[in-house]
């Protein structure tokens, strides 16, 4: 069958990225770019590593496409980057993190509400990636996330970041990534029926990159068969 062998070379071209540029901020949806690529939205706390996720996917890590900071809350507006592949182009959307605690709260808000909005009515969205830091335990703020996502039917994809890092714990002994997401999973597992897909990723290996790359893809052929389908 042709058509087995063609969706994994169609894959492999969606996975292929040739060129990223930035397009534009701006804090309401109807100020969006035209809703005429596939999205794809990355959302995480505040300091998880969007910006570092994202200069990885697009292979800008020296040129940065997204600036890092070691302040964390720098991310303020709704970000879109343009993403061209080997089979067409999808737009990365980059929003605010959330929990950070030195904002104005009026601030935090704002950022809440058009983030909120954004999930909600932004038409072309068809899946978000819920960053979570693997060095840390499971966070209330993520799983307050999570639980929203799922409870409003938002496509998630849960991609635990720096799986390359241990941190110390009081006691002197250093907390392993994997313990953190056991535990993750487990909290997870208590409300959800069927665990969201989950990728590893370091932005200073590497490390998941071509998954991340690869599920998009798949995720972007799925779309495109269902327009096809829907016509």
């Amino acid at each position: 069958d042709d058509s087995l062998t063609r969706k994994p070379a169609a894959q492999a071209k969606g996975a292929s990225v040739k060129s990223c540029r930035y397009l534009q901020s701006c804090v309401r949806v109807k100020d969006c770019p035209p809703p005429k690529y596939p999205e794809i939205a990355v959302i995480g706390r505040s300091n998880v590593g969007k910006s570092s996720l994202i200069n990885m996917l697009t292979g800008r890590t020296k040129k940065e496409v997204a600036k890092t900071s070691k302040n964390p809350g720098k991310t303020q507006t709704i970000n879109h980057f343009e993403m061209v592949t080997g089979d067409g182009t999808w737009y990365l959307t980059d929003l605010p993190g959330y929990g950070f605690a030195n904002a104005p709260e009026k601030q935090r808000r704002q950022w809440a509400l058009f983030t909120r909005e954004y999930l909600l009515e932004r038409e072309n969205l068809i899946a978000v990636m819920l960053l979570i830091d693997s060095t840390v335990k499971p966070q209330r703020l993520d799983l307050e996330c999570l639980e929203f996502l799922g409870e409003n039917d938002v496509p998630v994809t849960v991609v635990f970041t720096k799986v390359d890092k241990k941190r110390k714990v009081k006691s002197g002994v250093r907390a392993r990534p994997e313990e953190n997401v056991e535990m993750f999973c487990r909290e997870v597992s208590e409300y959800w029926e069927e665990m969201p897909p989950m990728i590893f990723t370091s932005s200073k290996t590497g490390d998941g990159k071509q998954s991340v790359l690869n599920h998009v893809a798949t995720l972007r052929q799925f779309f495109k068969e269902g327009q096809n389908g829907a016509r």
